[in-house]
């Protein structure tokens, strides 16, 4: 299936636009780090969090008051959850009991006693999840070291597989990926939990995916097109692919949007990473790697484009003319 046809774009062109686009928001996303921080969930930060469901229609307000009246100064996050015609409400509390025995609960518990005193309407808990801070730290340190090793693994096999410049290229293009999608996910205070991770973990192998197949695209060119300069040869390679990597980058973005949408309150942290991060992959795919390439390499012509490609072979000895003949007889 073909899109576009012969196309001709100059991506490289716009390489330093690109290249200053990444660094505004990057930037801006570290400044928002910073001050605000990204907010942790449950699964790192340790807590206790439970959805009840009421009778009938209960404000954010109203459970925030009666958590109040028992967590005292405690660190409450209540918030509506899932369709507003079902009632419930996330409760979550950065506090757990011993991480052994029956006290594990007791949070839990003392969320529904304050819910219950308070005199709101009848509820039953239809969700909750404890984790506790060591199993947390725990989780944070294997998130970390899983997105590590799997930049390092990228690295070498790309390396491998290609040139040492290729490599240096996805795994550049890979962390800006990582940047762009910690910086969104820092705007819209979204919660760093296991299937944001998740969702980290996959855009990383599908930008890294794209990426291959315009190297490979690339490195074919390379041998087919030995006396092109190198940018010729890299902006050829993106737009013989550029039909393939839009079909596949559209359909995937078109699958987390309706994750999005329609996938509920539990996967909107997940869906939204997928779609920040597969836009801002095939971008860096186009414009980050290839530029990387170009600049590692250089931008010079791989062999003497302008120059004369071979010299002129003498003309063959033509026999003397019929004058050069009379005279030599005549002398």
């Amino acid at each position: 299936m073909h899109i576009f046809k012969n196309t001709n774009f100059d991506f490289l062109k716009w390489r330093w636009h690109a290249i200053i686009l990444s660094w505004v928001i990057i930037l801006a996303g570290v400044a928002a780090i910073w001050t605000k921080g990204i907010p942790m969930g449950v699964e790192f930060a340790g807590g206790t969090v439970i959805i009840p469901q009421f009778e009938q229609a209960v404000s954010v307000e109203q459970v925030r008051t009666a958590l109040d009246r028992t967590f005292r100064g405690g660190d409450i996050v209540v918030q509506q959850y899932g369709d507003p015609a079902q009632n419930q409400v996330m409760v979550r509390v950065p506090q757990v009991g011993a991480e052994q025995g029956g006290s594990l609960s007791a949070t839990q518990t003392q969320i529904e006693s304050a819910l219950k005193q308070a005199g709101l309407p009848g509820f039953k808990v239809v969700g909750s999840e404890i984790v506790g801070p060591v199993v947390g730290q725990e989780l944070r340190s294997k998130g970390f070291w899983a997105t590590v090793l799997s930049l390092i693994g990228l690295l070498l096999y790309i390396a491998f597989r290609f040139q040492f410049s290729f490599g240096v290229g996805a795994v550049v293009a890979t962390i800006h990926d990582l940047l762009i999608t910690l910086a969104f996910l820092a705007f819209f205070r979204y919660d760093m939990s296991l299937n944001v991770i998740a969702a980290i973990l996959t855009i990383t192998g599908f930008s890294t995916n794209d990426t291959i197949v315009i190297f490979d695209r690339i490195r074919e060119n390379l041998r087919s097109h030995r006396r092109d300069a190198l940018d010729h040869v890299i902006n050829l390679s993106i737009n013989q692919t550029l039909g393939r990597t839009i079909i596949t980058s559209g359909t995937a973005l078109l699958t987390a949007l309706a994750l999005f949408f329609f996938g509920g309150e539990v996967l909107h942290g997940f869906a939204f990473t997928m779609v920040v991060g597969i836009i801002t992959g095939t971008y860096s795919s186009v414009f980050i790697a290839a530029a990387i390439i170009s600049f590692w390499r250089g931008s010079t012509a791989r062999a003497a484009a302008h120059a004369p490609s071979t010299v002129a072979a003498p003309s063959p000895q033509q026999p003397p003319s019929r004058s050069k003949q009379n005279k030599k007889r005549a002398s």
